[in-house]
């Protein structure tokens, strides 16, 4: 019984078969990680990219005159930016007049939609008036697409799960 005991180990140890399956069970999850952060960091960056991109066309319309009522401004950065879910519910704009002569700065904390409340409203909204240096900052929150992932963890986000993307632009009103 022994010998046969013998002989079976030693065929067990020369066998090699499912010698894959302990590399494959430690890379996969290393893998996966990677693969659903590279695809979390696309997402961020295509958003973060045609939000910038939808407020300097709006940017430029609100210079010419074209567009100049909140509502409008929302809706054409939402129409540039195609990419963004829900972009009406979840984009909230604040536009400030900036003093050049006595500066004060900026406030750093954008103003965002809480996604909380029913609405949002509007603290800081003027429209200004020619020749007037205006800031505008456009928050867009959305729900990350891995919430345990690695990068989306690492990324400031509200009691809703959201997380903000925040651009700016400063401009200045052509004179009528």
């Amino acid at each position: 019984m022994i010998s046969t005991l013998r002989s079976q180990l030693a065929r067990f140890r020369t066998q090699e078969e499912g010698s894959v399956v302990v590399p494959f069970a430690l890379w996969t999850p290393l893998f996966l990680i990677l693969i659903l952060s590279s695809i979390e960091l696309g997402t961020v960056t295509i958003r973060q990219t045609a939000l910038e991109r939808a407020l300097d066309d709006t940017v430029r319309d609100i210079r010419l005159g074209s567009v100049s009522d909140h509502s409008a401004i929302k809706q054409s950065i939402c129409d540039g930016a195609a990419v963004l879910p829900s972009c009406m519910d979840r984009l909230h704009l604040e536009m400030v007049s900036l003093d050049m002569r006595d500066w004060s700065g900026v406030i750093n904390a954008a103003d965002c939609v809480d996604t909380t409340a029913a609405v949002t409203p509007n603290r800081s909204f003027t429209n200004g008036n020619s020749n007037e240096m205006m800031l505008l900052r456009a928050c867009f929150k959305y729900q990350p697409i891995t919430p345990a992932g690695t990068i989306s963890s690492s990324l400031a986000k509200d009691a809703e799960g959201y997380t903000a993307l925040v651009v700016s632009s400063a401009f200045v009103h052509e004179p009528s």
